[in-house]
């Protein structure tokens, strides 16, 4: 700075006091010093300048920490996480980006009004515990819940919440930060779906083999023909596992597509009384269908499971069973209608849905806007599948 320049210079030159004017001090070891000068100008009775008395305050402590709070101000405003403060009566005080990305509010709409406002009215009894704690000094880690969006969508959040003190160390209020959960929480459905599915079709594989050889061995006369019949129903039940392995590991290549009836034959073809030709207890009729690839495994999984329930406990699993496929479609739907007859008397539905039932509901429903309905008659079990055309891929005849 120039000597001229400095505010003690300006003081005397313009005949005033200055205050709070910065500078910079250097010290005999060459480290630099931020400071305030007030030089105020120092006169006799005739008004005339004759000295100067100068305060001058040290702030290096408030630049760092003006530096300091400035920094943790640019985290906030730019981390993806939300992050709010609130008083200790749950008023909210301060809102980042990240919570209006995540909540849907902007600040001006969220800032003054209760933190309620984010919470679904199931879960309000949360918050006055967390309150609680905060009273307490306690800190909140990792608390995973619900949280209700500005559009009414729910979002599965996981908080860290920790006191905020004034200057004597009171607690004033909380600082919360909220992190978006929803893929992790999908993540680990799926994979415990997977898991399910998977323990779910050891334990079928062996009672659909057992029903396999059960009906070879009616239908057959001597043991090598029963080894035969065996041996190839234990290879098209393979053929037909094959259909739901992509839509199981959720593999994302593109499978080539098929029509709703190649499918059906497909998961069929173990169960069949005639090795060549028609189906003899099992009928297929319809127009053609055609399947996208993500379509034709998810419709596997759900034929696959009623066809092993059929072969386990209904018409599938008595040699005089019966089974009738038809479809027919809508503008809009494709309608499937699954009948039983002939097989063993089966009362009504278990106590409680079994895994594969939870399975095909879910994939009727969700994937395919649809829904699936049971109707346990007196001859058999009658099954109505409803499903949006536009969801299966169908491109039409041909």
């Amino acid at each position: 700075m120039a000597h001229d320049e400095s505010p003690i210079a300006v003081a005397l030159g313009q005949g005033r006091a200055i205050r709070n004017a910065e500078a910079v001090a250097e010290r005999p070891d060459g480290t630099r010093v931020p400071f305030l000068a007030n030089p105020t100008p120092l006169r006799n009775d005739q008004g005339d300048i004759v000295g100067m008395a100068n305060l001058l305050v040290d702030v290096t402590e408030a630049r760092r920490a003006a530096l300091t709070e400035h920094h943790f101000a640019s985290i906030v405003e730019s981390s993806h996480d939300a992050i709010i403060s609130k008083d200790i009566n749950g008023i909210i005080a301060t809102w980042n980006p990240g919570a209006e990305n995540l909540f849907g509010y902007t600040a001006a709409e969220a800032v003054g009004r209760h933190v309620n406002l984010l919470i679904p009215e199931d879960r309000l009894d949360e918050e006055p515990r967390i309150i609680d704690r905060i009273r307490r000094g306690e800190r909140v880690d990792h608390f995973e819940t619900i949280r209700r969006r500005k559009d009414g969508s729910l979002v599965d959040i996981s908080l860290t919440i920790s006191p905020v003190r004034d200057e004597q160390g009171r607690i004033v209020g909380a600082s919360k930060i909220a992190r978006d959960i929803s893929e992790r929480r999908r993540s680990e459905e799926q994979q415990g779906l997977i898991l399910r599915e998977m323990s779910h079709r050891v334990k079928n594989l062996f009672s659909v083999a057992a029903s396999l050889v059960t009906m070879s061995a009616r239908a057959s006369t001597t043991p090598e023909e029963m080894a035969e019949s065996v041996r190839a129903r234990l290879n098209a039940l393979t053929k037909a596992h094959e259909l739901t392995r992509p839509g199981l590991l959720d593999i994302d290549t593109a499978m080539t597509n098929t029509t709703l009836a190649e499918l059906l034959r497909a998961i069929f073809e173990p169960y069949a009384r005639e090795s060549v030709g028609q189906y003899g207890s099992i009928q297929l009729s319809g127009p053609e269908v055609l399947l996208g690839g993500n379509a034709v495994t998810s419709f596997a999984l759900v034929f696959h499971e009623l066809a092993t329930n059929a072969a386990k406990y209904g018409a599938l699993s008595d040699l005089g069973g019966r089974i009738r496929v038809n479809w027919h479609m809508t503008e809009r739907r494709l309608l499937v209608s699954w009948q039983e007859a002939g097989g063993p008397s089966v009362p009504g539905p278990a106590r409680h849905r079994g895994f594969g039932s939870t399975l095909s509901q879910r994939l009727i429903s969700g994937q395919f806007d649809g829904k699936i309905d049971y109707d346990w008659r007196p001859e058999g079990l009658a099954i109505h599948i409803d499903v949006e055309l536009s969801r299966l891929g169908w491109k039409g005849p041909g």
